[in-house]
């Protein structure tokens, strides 16, 4: 009996609908968290939801009275996110090295551990400058994302596959995932096989996020002129407990999330992007 299919293409990014339904945020909890921090770090209107996938935090942000543009690599998801999230300019970009041409934003928003795409020290350069190249001098970068610390000592989320179930369109979908740390390259892999009641072939996908340390990220934000406000491990919106309304910021950072507020304070520094991939397709939630 052979194995699953090893598939190049993403399930979920290919099929936005399909995302939603995997990963529902019914009460827009990210878009609330993110909405809740520019505003207590005093950002302006203009937000540039970077890695925006099928455009609902995005939307979120819009309805909130902000000027947005939501940029993605993934074409499905970007044509999901006009139909579906109407309201802000969606983009096509790549976020480890883009140009947004006459834009200039307050605030870069991050989210569900994009930033974690960026693999190499020079993709990460490539993120970073490319941000502060789009950001009004005093803007803000806000993300969120896994914790490369909490995997020191810890394998709880490690070699036992996670078995995750849901249904759309009548179709029950079932993915069992395995994270593996690949320490010599400095990445969470995931290794996810789907497989699905209506008699498709099991499908094995593969993807990485690089791992961050907290330290490493704050000594690779001064390199570009970037001061941090909060680097924190919850409450945020998929922190445990989950955030909540009039929640402030923590002091740690020792779970599994980070969550970053970081002012562009050197906007002069001299730009040195990385080379990047070209092609590669970014899926949010590791």
């Amino acid at each position: 009996m052979s194995g699953p299919r090893l598939s190049t293409q993403n399930l979920l990014t290919d099929n936005p609908e399909l995302y939603e339904a995997r990963f529902p945020d019914p009460d827009r909890l990210a878009g609330r968290w993110a909405e809740d921090t520019l505003r207590r770090y005093g950002s302006g209107p203009r937000v540039l939801d970077l890695g925006c996938g099928t455009g609902r935090d995005a939307a979120h942000l819009h309805r909130a009275g902000r000027t947005v543009t939501g940029a993605d690599l993934s074409d499905a998801m970007l044509s999901y996110a006009r139909a579906q999230h109407p309201g802000p300019e969606y983009r096509r970009a790549d976020l480890r090295q883009f140009a947004l041409p006459g834009r200039e934003f307050d605030a870069v928003v991050c989210l569900d551990s994009a930033l974690l795409h960026c693999h190499t020290n020079a993709e990460l350069d490539g993120f970073l400058a490319s941000v502060r190249g789009c950001l009004t001098p005093g803007g803000l970068l806000v993300a969120e994302l896994r914790n490369g610390a909490f995997f020191l000592g810890r394998t709880e989320l490690l070699g036992a596959p996670r078995v995750d179930g849901f249904m759309w369109r009548g179709v029950a979908y079932e993915s069992t995932t395995t994270l593996s740390v690949d320490r010599t390259a400095q990445l969470l892999r995931r290794t996810r096989v789907w497989t699905s009641d209506d008699g498709a072939a099991p499908v094995e996908q593969r993807s990485a996020w690089r791992l961050l340390f907290p330290q490493e990220l704050r000594h690779m934000l001064a390199g570009h002129g970037f001061e941090v406000l909060a680097l924190h491990d919850g409450p945020g919106p998929r922190s445990e407990p989950a955030w909540r309304e009039g929640d402030a910021p923590g002091s740690v950072t020792d779970a599994d999330r980070l969550h970053l507020v970081a002012r562009l304070n050197r906007p002069d520094l001299p730009v040195t992007s990385g080379r990047t991939r070209q092609g590669h397709r970014h899926e949010r939630h590791p």
